[in-house]
């Protein structure tokens, strides 16, 4: 059974962001690599005056410079609503302000081109979940997202003062992302910083890759484990880039297994429905209380069999717990 929501379609979205520490770029390639919209749709955009930089209207050739603050306006853009359907969710924790949820594969967080049904947001609605509107009615209660096919902790915010206090805190990176992924093959190091550009790809602007022009993207990694023909490892975000983790990893030479978007071609794991990355873990700032809470989520059964399969491989003879 599906329950259309008619009050979630939109006439309009707002985004708005903070220019990070050592970020020195042009406004359209600096939103560009932001969002799914291409240079010349943010071009009209802001010749239309729907972008602001500091609250003023500008060129899209003005270079942005650290903690400037832009507001990008979507207006007249159909969209699809969210539908309120009955899915399953595991939930770790819930007040009044805010509700972490361990995400299973395969679900979408928000409504999206493809997807308006199976969403997060989506089974929200349907449990009757007050959330937030800042980020516009296809989007609400979204503070930060994982892919589809990633796993583990999220937090949705149930209000807007909520909904603010935990957007300063991904901003500013305060709130701390632990992840953990199977790689393909081994690292060279067992530790060790990556340091690129990200943004969209010229040959697919529907997936992402390193660019010269992108934006900032800092990942720090710790190898866990190794096996024979792959590694156990930790990633912690210091940005937070559309698809950092699998884009840096593909970067290494080293793709997230289970990942075909990103390189990821071993038949050993073909029938993987997606990337074997999970979020395991994420600390925040009550926004009401004020009290740093870290919430968990153990990797999901086919993660854990697929790590008892490479531990066998390497001669391991207990099954690997995370």
């Amino acid at each position: 059974m599906t329950q259309a929501n008619n009050t979630m379609s939109i006439a309009e979205e707002r985004m708005r962001f903070t220019v990070e520490n050592g970020e020195s770029v042009r406004l359209d390639v600096y939103l560009a690599a932001e969002t799914e919209y291409s240079r010349s749709y943010i071009k009209k955009l802001t010749e239309d005056g729907q972008v602001l930089v500091n609250g003023s209207e500008c060129k899209c050739s003005r270079i942005l410079k650290e903690n400037d603050v832009v507001e990008m306006n979507i207006v007249e853009r159909s969209g699809p609503s969210v539908i309120a359907k009955n899915i399953p969710l595991d939930i770790i924790y819930e007040d009044d302000d805010i509700v972490v949820v361990n995400k299973q594969a395969g679900l979408t967080v928000h409504p999206g081109a493809g997807n308006s049904e199976d969403t997060l947001v989506g089974a929200l609605v349907w449990r009757g979940t007050a959330l937030s509107d800042v980020n516009g009615s296809c989007r609400p209660g979204i503070v930060h997202r994982l892919d589809k096919d990633t796993t583990g902790v999220m937090v949705v915010a149930k209000n807007n003062k909520a909904h603010a206090a935990l957007a300063s805190q991904f901003e500013k990176r305060s709130a701390v992302k632990l992840y953990v992924a199977l790689l393909e093959g081994n690292l060279k190091d067992d530790t060790g910083m990556i340091t690129t550009f990200i943004g969209r790809s010229e040959k697919d602007r529907r997936i992402m890759a390193v660019t010269r022009e992108g934006r900032v993207a800092v990942t720090r990694y710790k190898v866990l484990r190794r096996f024979e023909r792959n590694c156990l490892t930790e990633f912690n975000l210091h940005t937070g880039r559309t698809h950092q983790i699998r884009v840096h990893a593909k970067f290494l030479g080293h793709p997230v297994v289970g990942d075909k978007t990103y390189g990821s071609d071993s038949k050993r794991f073909s029938s993987l429905p997606g990337q074997l990355l999970h979020s395991k873990s994420l600390t925040i700032t009550h926004p009401t209380s004020g009290e740093r809470m870290t919430f968990t989520a153990p990797v999901p059964e086919i993660f854990a069999k697929t790590l008892e399969t490479v531990e066998k491989e390497s001669g391991g003879k207990n099954a690997f717990q995370v």
